[in-house]
């Protein structure tokens, strides 16, 4: 068989792909369309998609499902092919040529002998992140020097990058089917958040998926169709030897503008213009929509629509009963009133990064990890039994600032709508406070800075910081955002203000490097114990300048961590893994006690303006611990689920409406058996919804 000669392979396969993306598209529909039908029922009845039925779509809305839907498979395919061009645009032959061809080379082997000699910025993050970048480097730079010193194997590596290329690309538009195939029978929607939170969690996803589908035999039909597909377009029909590109710089340049517009326009489209031709029914609106756009959208906005995920009470029932349970009134307010004058001290919070309970020797530990903060426990106001409500910084930043429960998906801090809420900052700037977040990184990561400033706090970051003795990928050493803070702190007492300030430390953090000289550790010094050790040591020495100052006894010292160091554990929700240390430290003020009640992140501060005798109206869900009437509970989420825990049981709330109970039983101390229940405990379910169905709804919508 005579076959056809191709020299511009980016042209050739551009056209195909296209009718590959409406192809696999159409199918994908009719797929999703006929899953309820063709399988059993017994198979289906847990999956979300049982609810799906062809008779409630109309006539028009199967219009929009088989035309709009083209266009968007086609919008995406024009993004999804931009890295196709990357690639092209690199199999040009004149990168050899001198002296091109010698400057490459010679950058390539000094920027990779530098990463390999000397100490860089992979190195100070630690992990596997250096090995990888340096193989990488290696990797690339045999390459280019293979093909620059013997030119004979330049074009067959050129036609193994486009072989590749290619196929990868047939590969991935069935793969993809596969997989939104998979991900609609579970959850009756295209990609959302909860696909996201499937890269997040990778060790709990893959094993779930190993577990609960024929995965290997999966991947192998895939393989196969891949290749006869591929096997006639690349070797029977078509000559792709001379493949490579052929264009002048200026073709290539006009080219690649007009691709980049169209991608632009493409998607302009899909975040504008179909969200305007939604149907009132869900699953017409999700057939003629794009899973891969989808995604890309979730993982920006980091939202799950709680609405369609989660079980669910009527929404005055659900507010009026989070209301009572919180001591609100119908407007969702309490009035917090004290007969006491108020007491205006000011308030240090140090959120500790990654300060896990049993970190701590009062909590179990043997090591003498932190020997100032065991010091410090047995002068304070301690809560044994607090819980963290998350397992990201983000999670405890929310949990004090807004002493909420956390929201289904992402933190209410890297979302877009988080600014001018009810928070702790805003509440203390109005009583005269200056109210200030230091953060020894910059700020912008994980959008903190744009949540703090949005809330009644003035943002003092590293890009401020008037010294740095030492730093790392994250930031600086704790102790300079300490030596930092009372700078601020004398300012604002010369100034007669008081201070309301939240310090957020970074150092025990990977890569676990810190200043030389401070402590003395047996084991690696790279490490986390280590790390621990030294910002132990940072808090033992701010708390003994702040000692030396005028204002320390007008101070309130909040001291707790902002999440544990890991979070996983035998179930999702693994209590221990959310045990946190959390004190209040006052001498002269507040009475040294430990507290056993079970509690949370979002109790602390609402506790804390209690014990200042602050009167105010309140939207907090957070609630005063010492209080005689306070209701023992916790509230704990991963990205997925969202856990409540009161009278014994963790109340587990998944998608799809999922919801599992646990037996708590704790003993050796901070450990905790999880025992699933057969029979729903009704009273805590209902009260876990109404929590997370009001905050959600009626919050985080705001």
């Amino acid at each position: 068989m005579q076959k056809t000669r191709i020299t511009d392979w980016f042209l050739f396969f551009a056209k195909r792909f296209y009718l590959y993306a409406l192809a696999v598209g159409f199918i994908l529909r009719i797929v999703m369309i006929l899953l309820p039908y063709v399988l059993p029922q017994s198979l289906i009845a847990d999956f979300a998609v049982q609810g799906f039925s062809v008779s409630d779509i109309t006539f028009w809305e199967w219009v929009k499902v088989f035309v709009l839907g083209p266009l968007n498979d086609l919008a995406f395919a024009t993004i999804a092919i931009v890295p196709a061009f990357l690639v092209y645009s690199l199999t040009t032959p004149r990168k050899y040529d001198r002296p091109w061809g010698w400057i490459i080379e010679a950058l390539l082997v000094l920027v990779t002998g530098y990463f390999l000699l000397f100490n860089d910025i992979t190195d100070e993050y630690g992990g596997p992140l250096p090995v990888i970048v340096n193989a990488l480097l290696i990797f690339f730079t045999l390459c280019f020097t293979v093909k620059f010193f013997v030119p004979q194997v330049r074009d067959g590596w050129r036609r193994a990058v486009v072989y590749f290329t290619l196929g990868l690309y047939v590969f991935l538009l069935l793969l993809n089917s596969l997989s939104e195939s998979v991900f609609w029978l579970e959850f009756g929607n295209r990609y959302d958040f909860v696909a996201v939170d499937y890269l997040i969690y990778t060790n709990e996803v893959v094993g779930n998926i190993m577990e609960s589908y024929p995965i290997i035999p999966m991947f192998l039909v895939i393989l196969v169709v891949t290749g006869l597909i591929a096997w006639p377009l690349f070797f029977r029909r078509y000559d792709l030897r001379d493949a490579r590109i052929t264009l002048g710089l200026k073709q290539w340049a006009l080219r690649f503008a007009i691709l980049l517009a169209a991608a632009f326009l493409g998607g302009c489209w899909l975040h504008l213009g179909y969200r305007h031709f939604k149907s009132d029914n869900r699953y017409a609106t999700q057939l003629q929509e794009n899973g891969c756009w989808d995604f890309l959208e979730a993982f920006v906005s980091g939202e799950i629509d709680y609405t369609q995920y989660y079980s669910m009470l009527p929404q005055e029932e659900a507010r009026a009963r989070a209301q009572e349970l919180c001591g609100q009134d119908s407007t969702g307010v309490q009035a917090i009133r004290d007969t006491l004058a108020p007491v205006r001290k000011n308030i240090v919070l140090i959120t500790v990064e990654s300060l896990s309970g049993d970190f701590l020797e009062a909590y179990g530990n043997g090591e003498h990890l932190t020997p100032n903060l065991d010091t410090l426990l047995r002068h304070s106001l301690v809560f044994d039994n607090l819980f963290a409500t998350g397992n990201r910084t983000v999670r405890g930043l929310e949990a004090v600032t807004l002493c909420l429960p956390p929201c289904a998906g992402e933190s209410i801090v890297k979302r877009k709508h988080n600014k001018d809420l009810f928070s702790t900052g805003k509440l203390l700037r109005g009583m005269g406070y200056t109210t200030k977040f230091f953060y020894g990184g910059d700020s912008y990561f994980d959008n903190m800075g744009d949540f703090f400033g949005g809330n009644g706090y003035e943002i003092v970051d590293k890009a401020s910081y008037d010294e740095i003795t030492f730093a790392n990928i994250w930031g600086t050493c704790d102790e300079d955002s300490y030596r930092m803070a009372l700078k601020h702190f004398d300012a604002d007492y010369a100034a007669g203000k008081p201070f309301f300030a939240h310090i957020m430390t970074i150092s025990n953090h990977r890569p676990y490097t810190y200043p030389d000289g401070r402590i003395e550790y047996d084991g690696d010094a790279m490490s986390r114990p280590a790390a621990v050790k030294y910002t132990d040591w940072a808090i033992g020495d701010f708390l003994a300048k702040a000692g030396q100052k005028p204002w320390f006894g007008e101070t309130v010292f909040v001291i707790l961590a902002d999440h544990c160091a890991s979070s996983a554990g035998k179930t999702s929700l693994p209590l221990e893994k959310y045990h946190i240390p959390a004190l209040i430290y006052a001498p002269g003020f507040i009475e040294p006690q430990r507290i056993a009640k079970t509690c949370s992140q979002i109790d602390l501060m609402p506790t804390l303006l209690r014990l200042l005798h602050l009167s105010y109206d309140s939207e907090f869900y957070g609630q005063d611990i010492l209080d005689p009437s306070f209701k023992e509970r916790a509230f704990m989420a991963t990205y997925q689920d969202l856990g409540y825990y009161a009278d014994g049981i963790l109340t587990v709330m998944s998608p799809v409406r999922q919801v599992k109970q646990y037996e708590i039983r704790q003993h050796d101390g901070w450990q905790f058996d999880e025992i699933l229940m057969d029979t729903r405990a009704e009273a805590q379910l209902h009260d876990a919804i109404s929590f997370y169905q009001t905050v959600n709804i009626d919050h985080y919508r705001k």
